[in-house]
C-alpha cells in the first residue's frame, strides 16, 4: 500500500496545484513562441538549480547545482558551453537553491547571490544564508570570496527555494516553498555580526521552485512546479504564463531586456529555455514614496493588505475536499488489494 498511497499523494498535490493557482488571466500557450535555448553540455552540471543572466558580460549565464554540492557556480554560453567554473571562498553548500545577479548602480559591478535556504526538514537549520559575490571581471576559473549574510524567520523556519533581489533598491526576498507559500523581506541593510530576521510581505503560489524580479524593478516572477506567475511589486497578480515541460521545473530568471524568461531544470544535459512574455504583461505601476528606501518606489504588499495570493476560504475548502477524495480513494484501493 506504500506505493499506492505515495501515488495518490502526487495526485492530491497535482490537483491542489490546479485547484490553488492564483487568479489572474492565463497568457498565451508555451508553444506560441517559446523555444531551447540551449542544453548545458558540463558533465558537472547535474543539478541545475539556480540560474541567472550575467549583469556585465554579454551572452553569459549562471548556474549552480542543488544540495551535497560543493560551492561552485558555472559560467556558460549561449550553446551551453562551460566557459568558466568558480569556486566560492568562504561559503558551505549546505542546500543550495537559488541564485540573483544585480549590478551596483554606483559602481556598475555585477553582484552575485547564492541563497542556501533549502531546509527539507523545515527547522533542521537554525538559520539560513545568503552569499553575496562580486562578479568577476573576466571570464576564466577563479576564486572568488564571498560575504556571508544569515537569516532567519520571523514566523518560524521555512523550506524555500526562491530568491529575489530589487535591482534598484537591492533589497533582497526569499520565497518560500510550501503548500501556503509566502514572500519574505530581508532588512533594508544586511549586517554581517548578527543573524538577519526575514519578514512575511505578501503571499506567494503554492509550491514555488524560484522567484525573480525584472531588471527594471516593475514586476517579479515566481515559478513553481506547474507554471509561473507574474505579479507587480505591490503583489497583485498580473497573469499566469504556461511553461515548457521540464523533467523538474526547477529556475527562472529574466532574460537581459525583461521581454522573456528563462526557465530551467534539474538532471543531467537539461535544457534551459526562453519564454517570451506575451503582449499586455507588462505592469504600469504608480509609484509611491517607499519606507524602506526614501526613493519612488512600488513596494511588495505587506502580508495584511490582502493583494497577495495565499490561501483563502474557497481554496482551502477545495482543499479539504481533494483530501477527503483522496482518502476515498485509498480507502477503495486498501479494500481492493486486501
Amino acid at each position: 500500500m506504500a506505493g499506492v498511497g505515495d501515488f495518490v499523494i502526487r495526485v492530491l498535490v497535482v490537483v491542489a496545484a490546479v485547484c490553488l493557482l492564483p487568479a489572474g488571466p492565463a497568457f498565451a500557450a508555451p508553444d506560441d513562441g517559446a523555444e531551447k535555448l540551449f542544453t548545458f553540455k558540463d558533465a558537472r552540471i547535474t543539478e541545475s538549480s539556480g540560474l541567472a543572466v550575467s549583469p556585465t558580460h554579454e551572452g553569459i549565464y549562471y548556474t549552480h547545482n542543488d544540495s551535497a554540492a560543493a560551492p561552485t557556480f558555472y559560467a556558460v554560453d549561449g550553446e551551453g558551453r562551460t566557459r568558466a567554473t568558480f569556486q566560492v571562498r568562504g561559503a558551505q553548500a549546505r542546500d543550495w537553491e537559488a541564485m540573483a545577479a544585480t549590478k551596483d548602480p554606483r559602481t556598475g559591478r555585477g553582484v552575485l547571490w547564492f541563497a542556501d535556504i533549502g531546509d527539507n526538514l523545515d527547522g533542521a537549520w537554525p538559520n539560513v544564508s545568503v552569499y553575496k559575490v562580486m562578479e568577476p571581471r573576466t571570464i576564466a576559473d577563479a576564486t572568488l570570496p564571498a560575504v556571508r549574510y544569515r537569516f532567519r524567520y520571523a514566523d518560524g523556519a521555512r523550506n524555500a527555494e526562491g530568491l529575489m533581489v530589487h535591482p534598484k533598491t537591492g533589497r533582497l526576498y526569499v520565497v518560500s516553498k510550501e503548500f501556503a507559500g509566502s514572500v519574505y523581506a530581508a532588512p533594508k541593510q544586511l549586517r554581517t555580526d548578527r543573524v538577519n530576521v526575514l519578514r512575511k510581505v505578501a503571499s506567494a503560489p503554492l509550491m514555488a521552485t524560484d522567484a525573480a524580479y525584472a531588471p527594471d524593478g516593475s514586476s517579479y516572477v515566481v515559478r513553481t512546479y506547474f507554471s509561473a506567475t507574474l505579479f507587480r511589486p505591490s503583489g497583485e497578480t498580473i497573469g499566469r504564463v504556461p511553461m515548457p515541460e521540464l523533467e523538474q521545473a526547477e529556475s527562472i530568471a529574466f532574460t537581459a531586456d525583461g521581454r522573456s524568461l528563462l526557465v530551467g531544470s534539474e538532471g543531467p544535459r537539461s535544457p534551459v529555455y526562453r519564454v517570451p512574455l506575451p503582449a499586455g504583461s507588462a505592469p504600469t505601476p504608480s509609484p509611491v514614496k517607499a519606507e524602506d528606501t526614501g526613493k519612488e518606489e512600488t513596494p511588495v504588499a505587506r502580508a495584511d493588505d490582502g493583494d497577495g495570493t495565499g490561501l483563502t476560504l474557497g481554496n482551502v475548502l477545495i482543499w479539504l475536499a481533494a483530501a477527503a477524495a483522496a482518502i476515498g480513494v485509498i480507502t477503495f484501493l486498501a479494500r481492493r488489494t486486501r
